[in-house]
């Protein structure tokens, strides 16, 4: 077993998306090979209805696939086909977009005002990138967990951890998308198969994730009077951790115990083209894409 040493550490940064809606933008709009065979992950949350409220209007999507898990309040959401719902405190919704689809989500608080949830876009491989749209809807009753001895607790959204199945399925990628809380002052070791991309989400407490062959949290390496000393740094809240090859992730929790999101999926290693909401593999496809949003043809699937 090997260690997956920590490639990156950086902080989700804030940004303003839809209709005005605050939020803390994880990764995106790099380079796509760095988190094939995901896209772009983004973190809203507040307690203020005025960071959010105005929401995510009607809007396009082709050739991807949107995750979305709300941790509280709810999201409404509808669609060009129909389809109405609305999302609350630990459900999940996985939305292929495929041949193309119109949809909105519109955010709203709990009792107090509090939202909080994560929209992440994993890509289609070329073969599915025109496929039917559909909506995979999951209540948090149905997200299994598995509780360990140490009192580490894995909900499990998509793949297989543990020995429990995620209810999610059918997705191209083969993503596993985890929810992990490891109890104050625990170490833990999770599998990571070597094969994935694998990336964590830090959104509750504190730690530090062990290296190949270093101490936990180690980034970098400096000379003092001759001496090389190890320069340890912590993960905590809103912080993003890449990781290198290995298969297995080794976590350290701090005082508070830490909760993150462990997300990791096979690469796809295909070309991507890049417009907005719209990700094709060619510069003649997002031609073609705009052109049926303009002429009205986007929807090829009712």
């Amino acid at each position: 077993m090997s260690i997956r040493p920590v490639k990156r550490i950086s902080q989700s940064t804030p940004t303003i998306e839809g209709a005005g809606v605050k939020l803390r933008r994880v990764f995106g709009f790099g380079d796509p090979k760095e988190f094939d065979p995901f896209l772009m992950m983004d973190d809203f949350r507040g307690d203020r209805p005025s960071d959010y409220m105005a929401g995510f209007p009607w809007h396009p999507h082709r050739g991807i696939e949107t995750i979305t898990y709300v941790l509280a309040g709810s999201v409404d959401h509808g669609d060009s086909l129909g389809n109405r719902g609305a999302l609350g405190a630990g459900d999940v919704q996985w939305m292929t977009a495929g041949s193309g689809i119109l949809h909105q989500e519109m955010p709203k608080g709990d009792a107090q005002g509090r939202m909080h949830g994560f929209q992440l876009w994993a890509n289609l491989p070329s073969s599915l990138k025109m496929t039917h749209p559909r909506y995979q809807d999951i209540p948090g009753l149905a997200i299994p967990e598995v509780v360990d001895d140490d009192g580490t607790s894995v909900k499990v959204i998509c793949g297989d951890f543990w020995g429990k199945s995620g209810p999610v399925d059918g997705i191209a990628a083969e993503p596993r998308y985890l929810d992990v809380w490891v109890p104050p002052n625990k170490r833990k070791t999770l599998p990571v198969e070597t094969y994935r991309q694998a990336f964590a989400y830090v959104f509750e407490g504190s730690g530090s994730f062990a290296g190949a062959s270093e101490p936990f949290g180690v980034l970098h390496e400096k000379e003092v009077d001759g001496e090389e000393l190890l320069i340890r740094s912590q993960v905590s809240n809103r912080h993003l951790v890449v990781f290198d090859s290995g298969d297995e992730v080794t976590v350290q929790a701090g005082e508070q115990g830490i909760r993150f999101l462990l997300v990791s999926g096979r690469p796809i290693k295909e070309p991507v083209a890049w417009h907005g909401p719209i990700v094709m593999n060619t510069q003649a496809e997002i031609r073609q894409a705009m052109s049926d949003l303009n002429n009205g043809t986007f929807i090829k699937h009712a």
